[in-house]
């Protein structure tokens, strides 16, 4: 009898998450109102545990209003009434919260406001071979009144930190392993 010869694996064989189909929308990234004289953008690469660029990551970012608010806004998902096909923000509207994937470098952005009562935007990872999405922070400032910040040692802190750039952008590399691992939360 011959060997069977391998073969590539089906769907049903990988676990994926499939970030192509749905999760994306228009604008996803967009969260400040076009033209806010305020707006920042918060942008990084996802790294692997060897350091290589994740190409397939999904990055979702949540936060409150520059006043503190944190109701959320509609207008993130709208459709077409039409066809159905997803429109995505309205360009108006602020709702504090964001979807963006990864591009072929690893590289995501959002360009959103400065988040009101707390110096940080809450984000959610999701990449290949993670069964379950990493929750972390991206401080915009080095808050020395947070409780989380305390709690940690400085180089464990300051994988936390966004490094403040020019024309009011802010880096955020999100390391998923290895020895510059990005701090991720646990909530229960």
């Amino acid at each position: 009898m011959s060997p069977v010869p391998p073969h590539a694996p089906t769907p049903s064989q990988t676990i994926g998450p499939y970030h192509g189909y749905a999760l994306p929308f228009p604008r996803g990234g967009e969260i400040a109102p076009a033209g806010h004289p305020d707006a920042v953008t918060l942008h990084g690469y996802v790294y692997d545990g060897k350091g290589v660029p994740v190409d397939d990551g999904l990055v979702e970012t949540w936060q409150p209003a520059p006043d503190g608010s944190r109701a959320g806004a509609p207008g993130s998902l709208r459709q077409d009434a039409v066809g159905g096909t997803p429109r995505g923000r309205d360009g108006v509207t602020f709702t504090g919260f964001g979807r963006v994937p990864t591009d072929p470098d690893g590289h995501w952005a959002v360009r959103t406001l400065r988040p009101g009562g707390v110096p940080y935007v809450c984000l959610a990872v999701f990449a290949r071979g993670l069964l379950d999405h990493l929750y972390t922070r991206a401080y915009l400032s080095d808050d020395p009144d947070d409780a989380l910040l305390r709690s940690l040692a400085p180089d464990r802190r300051a994988t936390l930190l966004a490094r403040p750039g020019p024309h009011g952008t802010y880096r955020f590399d999100i390391h998923l392993q290895g020895d510059d691992e990005t701090v991720f939360l646990a909530f229960a």
